[in-house]
């Protein structure tokens, strides 16, 4: 695996940042990729450890795709950057999204991350992929026999645009459907440019449409078109929609002016770079204000980044959870996710961070937030006497995650069994619903989760489709 003495002889080094004065300028994404031979040099660190935890052995959470991240690793270091391609293709449709936005569980179950020095994978891949666009390696797989089944997926995320792509790569007439002007899901109008430029996105719909997938953007399945229209007039439906309803603060004040969804305010933003129509929405602008978000995660970081570059006059981020400590146990946590302290780049753009914060109530002036009233919290979450505070605030982001899928309009119409988070119900399995036409993955069916297990999920989904209408299939799962 690479260079047997590697991890021993070169240090990891990662990608850099731009400097935060110059990047918060705009909206271009701002990692520094490394130079080639040093992308070889950190490849060449993937060491012969016996079991590679990084792409997830025996349900021990490395990569959710299951890359097999020491082959491609070992073919960078041979400079087979090729076949790595191949390779690196054949478990992930979109490694240039993942290679952008997944926070690399695979590093943190890499075997070199005992000593905190594991091997920089996401980079790497990043690399792969984007080697491959630039030498025309990356063309459409058009399928070689026609089905003659139709199928549809209803929702364009990771999750949708995987089973899109591998169904039709299969020989199926795939018709995809979102509701929005573009595809991508909470990619395209949820992450920021400066994290995943667009056009990332754009190319590889240029590459499925090329492939047989025929795209139905602005339609919002259930309200423009029926469910039962869009199930009789096609031999299986996939059910890719996300988990899009945000988790509410009802506290007093809350219908206050300038109190919003995050999925409320990011959007806007991306649709102002990728000059889409923001005419039926009121706008909600940081420019000028004191910006207090609610929410700890990556959709609150996304705040934080996108109000710092709109000119807010100050970013304040507010965790209800305690601080996590500076370092993980090692002994305790590896190879799994562990919790820690951990600083994005937009919080290192200006945000100041409150951890163990409740916010009690917003408070206001003829109709419009001007300040929060918040209480300290002890470990089980109970409010501590004393620790009251005020804050500042004309603008407040509710970026506290998501409960479940829409489940208004289409998914009430078809009458599909739901779990008790109301997430569409289906096993790993078989991603079957409780209607016989119709199967679900994705964070529909798995609740809010990250952009590589939408696409294993896609994957999987489209496996079980392609072998319950053909009686076998060669997609992998």
């Amino acid at each position: 695996m690479g260079k047997v003495t590697g991890f021993m002889e070169i240090d990891r080094q990662d990608r850099k940042y731009r400097p935060a004065s110059d990047r918060t300028r705009n909206y271009r994404e701002f990692v520094i990729p490394l130079p080639e031979q040093t992308v070889r040099d950190q490849a060449s660190r993937c060491m012969d450890c016996g079991i590679p935890f990084c792409h997830d052995v025996k349900g021990l959470k490395g990569c959710p795709v299951n890359n097999q991240i020491p082959d491609w690793n070992d073919l960078v270091y041979r400079d087979e950057w090729e076949e790595a391609s191949r390779n690196l293709h054949s478990t992930n449709n979109f490694p240039e999204f993942t290679g952008r936005i997944c926070p690399a569980p695979c590093e943190a179950s890499c075997t070199l991350n005992i000593t905190d020095s594991p091997v920089t994978i996401k980079s790497i891949e990043c690399a792969i992929v984007d080697k491959a666009w630039e030498n025309g390696w990356i063309t459409p797989q058009v399928p070689t026999r026609n089905t003659g089944k139709k199928v549809a997926v209803i929702g364009s995320g990771p999750a949708g645009m995987a089973a899109s792509q591998q169904l039709a790569r299969a020989g199926h007439d795939v018709h995809l459907y979102e509701k929005h002007q573009k595809v991508g899901g909470l990619m395209r109008y949820g992450i920021p440019d400066f994290k995943l430029e667009k056009t990332h996105i754009d190319r590889r719909v240029e590459q499925m449409e090329a492939e047989g997938v025929t795209v139905h953007a602005g339609i919002n399945v259930g309200v423009d078109t029926p469910i039962q229209e869009i199930v009789d007039g096609h031999d299986a439906v996939i059910l890719s929609g996300g988990a899009e309803k945000p988790r509410d603060l009802p506290i007093e004040g809350r219908e206050l002016k300038g109190v919003h969804f995050a999925m409320d305010f990011l959007p806007q933003q991306n649709r102002r770079v990728g000059h889409e129509d923001n005419a039926n929405a009121e706008p909600i602008l940081a420019s000028g204000k004191h910006v207090v978000v609610i929410g700890g995660g990556d959709t609150g970081s996304d705040c934080i980044g996108t109000s710092i570059r709109q000119g807010a006059l100050s970013v304040t981020q507010l965790e209800i959870m305690p601080t996590p400590p500076d370092k993980e146990d090692k002994m305790l946590t590896w190879p799994n996710w562990p919790m820690k302290m951990r600083t994005s780049s937009s919080q290192e753009e200006g945000a100041e961070r409150q951890f163990s914060v409740m916010t009690q109530r917003f408070e206001g002036v003829d109709g419009q937030l001007t300040e929060l009233h918040c209480i300290g919290v002890d470990e089980k979450f109970q409010p501590v006497e004393g620790t009251e505070f005020v804050l500042k605030a004309d603008l407040a982001l509710l970026a506290m995650g998501f409960v479940s899928p829409i489940t208004d309009g289409m998914l009430d119409d078809l009458g599909v069994e739901r779990d008790g988070r109301d997430n569409v119900q289906a096993d790993v399995i078989s991603y079957k619903t409780t209607h016989e036409k119709v199967w679900t993955a994705g964070d529909m069916r798995r609740g809010q989760s990250l952009v590589v297990w939408a696409i294993r999920e896609g994957r999987q989904c489209a496996h079980a489709v392609d072998k319950a209408l053909m009686g076998e299939t060669v997609l992998p799962r």
